[in-house]
């Protein structure tokens, strides 16, 4: 149901079910009006519930999920490391990650006291 900033409806259910049904299955090809980008992901449905039902498929589907998720936590570095690092711009604490894996090939976690 399209609705309105005051949350009114525009249309009437009615009125939503009879466009629906009047509109056709298909769009004949149209080589004036070329294809846009913006409509790449368009979900095309004939009833809210259906629209209702392809979005929560796609919601649901998502990003697939890592074998290795990284985890949350809170680290304190000193000021001049995380200076280092946020000067290199977007994607400091991806870079430190990468440091720390890089240090972990020639080192053991307890060499450091």
């Amino acid at each position: 149901m399209i609705l309105h900033a005051t949350s009114k409806p525009f249309f009437s259910p009615e009125q939503v079910a009879a466009a629906l049904a009047a509109a056709p299955d298909t769009v004949a090809d149209d080589s004036d009006f070329p294809a846009s980008p913006d409509w790449d992901n368009a979900i095309v449905s004939h009833s809210y519930a259906e629209l209702k039902e392809k979005l929560a498929a796609r919601k649901a589907g998502g990003r697939p999920k890592s074998a290795a998720p990284k985890e949350s936590l809170t680290l304190r570095y000193s000021p001049d490391v995380l200076a280092a690092f946020r000067a290199t711009g977007k994607g400091w604490q991806t870079r430190i990650n990468a440091a720390l894996t890089d240090w972990l090939k020639t080192h053991s976690p307890g060499e450091i006291a």
